[in-house]
């Protein structure tokens, strides 16, 4: 029983990781019509600018994490205005590749600007907590609840305030949004910037167990998008839910089945998901009228 409990608790954590993250690419998906690639490098760049506004200043982690998210905010405001509104007309799978230049981008100033040797950001709080047998350190908790907590604050905003009736319109239909008089390139933009910081929190939250490094965001980026993928690119919430499934079986799977064939068998199961799901768990088939 103690070992399933801190099975869950790890979970709860990777899986909040995850769920950052996808939740950034959907917003993005929703309001922008493409997949945002470039959602781990972003992160990861952010994540060395608050590492580094840390090391050089010595305010505490979570104002580090407060600086890096405001950057994040301001470089997702400057992608979309210089970069995505300039690709409007273009289709959907142009901005893809426009995406995966945003990382070649963002790959060669970090190392350029910040160094190639590995940072290290530390925990936002210390200590450990026993709970049914399993040990949590503070830290998990912390990311636990400040994951869960910003994901609720999302969600109710997206569905009881005026931005987030912006959002919903923008994502149900674009063009319509706009002859209703909704800002839609204020929504996209704001979009960019919401999906950059969630993306940066989730690579500050990773990288006290990991280090700030290049790469350090390569495997919450591709189980992002598998999050995305599972819970339907449709939905808001589907991809959540599904980050968090993704990160309880992938441990499950790990220490029950095999360390080493976890990953290709949770990969497998997801992929026969797809294949009776199409649209995802949470998603809905769009039917087009002309």
């Amino acid at each position: 029983m103690d070992i399933f409990v801190q099975i869950l608790l790890n979970s709860l954590e990777t899986g909040g990781i995850y769920a950052l993250a996808a939740l950034g690419i959907i917003l993005i998906f929703r309001t922008s019509v493409t997949t945002n690639f470039a959602q781990g490098s972003i992160s990861m760049f952010s994540a060395f600018l608050a590492t580094i506004v840390l090391i050089r200043t010595g305010i505490s982690p979570i104002s580090a994490a407060i600086v890096g998210m405001i950057f994040a905010l301001i470089i997702g405001v400057l992608v979309d205005f210089f970069v995505i509104s300039r690709a409007q007309k273009v289709n959907p799978v142009s901005k893809q590749i426009i995406t995966l230049g945003l990382i070649m981008i963002f790959l060669g100033l970090a190392p350029m600007l910040f160094g190639t040797d590995p940072l290290q950001f530390p925990r936002f709080v210390y200590g450990s907590y026993s709970f049914f047998g399993a040990t949590i350190s503070y830290n998990a908790i912390f990311n636990i609840v400040v994951g869960l907590a910003l994901m609720g604050v999302l969600f109710f905003a997206l569905q009881k305030t005026k931005w987030g009736l912006s959002v919903r319109a923008t994502a149900s239909n674009e063009v319509v949004a706009r002859m209703m008089g909704i800002p839609t390139a204020s929504v996209t933009r704001a979009s960019w910037a919401i999906a950059a910081a969630l993306g940066t929190l989730s690579a500050l939250m990773l990288a006290p167990t990991n280090s700030v490094n290049l790469s350090m965001m390569d495997t919450v980026q591709v189980t992002a998008l598998l999050a995305c993928i599972l819970g339907g690119f449709t939905s808001f919430y589907g991809a959540v839910i599904a980050a968090y499934l993704i990160g309880f079986a992938s441990n499950l799977l790990s220490f029950y089945v095999s360390s080493i064939w976890s990953d290709s068998i949770l990969y497998l199961l997801i992929l026969t998901t797809i294949l009776f799901k199409p649209t995802g768990l949470f998603g809905k088939k769009v039917i087009k009228k002309v």
